[in-house]
């Protein structure tokens, strides 16, 4: 298919395929003529994970390459693919994560630090997920409600079993671009299906407990 028909199939503008192509995003089709190259299916998956990892996932033009370039390679380990489309990036040498101070009010990286070693994980210190509880923490003591660490253990307990069954999914495929594509369905796509889950879950326990 010519380029045109690319940005038809995949809902990405013929500006924005080019843009990718110069960067690396993308793969060069199979040249037709000196301006001119043919495109296949492959482009329009890609194109979709593209989309999925900047436009949804929210990630950077670089940490999408990034991703990209484990699919290119061929490698096929789900722990290093998971971790970029986490958006935790290797750090620079000599980078130090960042860290919340642990004399803030309602607690720091320290609480978070002590829930995770109390839930046995093993995590990066480059997690963005660390500085993202650190703060939700640290909002809801500012708020005078007085949540420690200890009382998010029975959710976290409950994130462990959603965790297993999320990596059980990406189990089957092979194929790398097919395993990019599942990572970021399950860990972007699927989230807001997971509140909703828990808003209608409340909404029964609500009533079993205030309406029967």
């Amino acid at each position: 298919m010519r380029i045109s028909e690319l940005s038809r199939r995949s809902g990405v503008a013929t500006a924005t395929i080019k843009y990718y192509l110069r960067e690396g995003l993308l793969p060069p089709g199979r040249a037709t003529a000196a301006t001119q190259a043919e495109y296949g299916e492959v482009h329009v998956r890609r194109l979709r994970l593209i989309r999925a990892l900047i436009g949804v996932r929210g990630l950077t033009v670089s940490a999408a390459k990034d991703v990209l370039d484990v699919v290119n390679e061929g490698k096929a380990d789900t722990h290093e693919l998971l971790g970029l489309v986490f958006g935790i990036r290797p750090p620079a040498e000599g980078d130090t994560p960042a860290r919340a101070p642990d004399e803030a009010p309602g607690g720091g990286a320290g609480d978070v630090d002590a829930l995770i070693a109390e839930m046995g994980w093993t995590v990066s210190e480059h997690n963005p997920a660390r500085e993202t509880l650190t703060q939700t923490l640290h909002t809801l003591n500012s708020l005078g409600m007085e949540y420690s660490w200890r009382t998010l253990l029975p959710y976290a307990a409950l994130a462990e079993q959603t965790a297993t069954l999320d990596l059980d999914q990406l189990q089957g495929p092979d194929d790398p671009l097919e395993k990019a594509e599942r990572a970021v369905l399950l860990t972007v796509l699927l989230e807001p299906a997971l509140l909703a889950l828990r808003r209608l879950a409340q909404e029964a326990e609500s009533t079993v407990r205030h309406r029967s």
